[in-house]
């Protein structure tokens, strides 16, 4: 999906991605696409875990992939060319903070969820535009960020306030 950027973690993030495609045989150039299948796991591995939004409409389960380390958070869900219903992308962050993101590399549109560390939505970015290198803000501090398919949010009615179910916000059942 989006690229993390947090200062010049960007620029290094996307060293690191290089060097750690290299070492694994593949190097990935910008631009150069990936199938659903491949998963663009070509760059670091993630792993998958359960997150439930809870909103008026209802509690929604999703299948998470985790973006832990600053190689998976720069690479996040860059030149994937899908994103199923159910499915997304989490960047968490130990401590709250400013977080921004963007979609460089990115091919689909997204909505980006910004989450308190208390699991609270504080905001969300819906529909974002493939390819843009705007700057994505958090406006406030986040401990992190949830990316799902663009009108995800809105199909789902998750609006800000609604509460975030993972065990990154001590919040799972």
């Amino acid at each position: 999906m989006s690229e993390f950027r947090h200062g010049r973690r960007a620029v290094v993030g996307a060293a690191l991605l290089v060097a750690a495609a290299a070492g694994a045989g593949a190097l990935l150039w910008p631009g150069q696409p990936q199938s659903a299948g491949e998963t663009a796991r070509a760059g670091p591995a993630v792993h998958e875990e359960h997150l439930e939004l809870v909103t008026a409409s209802g509690t929604h389960a999703l299948d998470v992939e985790v973006a832990a380390t600053p190689e998976q958070q720069a690479r996040g869900l860059m030149f994937r060319t899908e994103l199923g219903e159910n499915k997304g992308m989490l960047f968490p962050h130990p401590t709250p903070r400013e977080l921004t993101m963007w979609m460089r590399n990115t091919y689909i549109p997204l909505d980006m969820v910004f989450i308190r560390a208390d699991g609270t939505v504080h905001r969300i970015e819906a529909q974002t535009v493939p390819f843009s290198e705007r700057t994505i803000a958090s406006q406030g501090p986040v401990s992190a960020v949830l990316e799902i398919a663009g009108g995800a949010a809105a199909r789902l009615g998750l609006k800000p306030g609604d509460t975030v179910r993972h065990p990154h916000f001590g919040t799972a059942r």
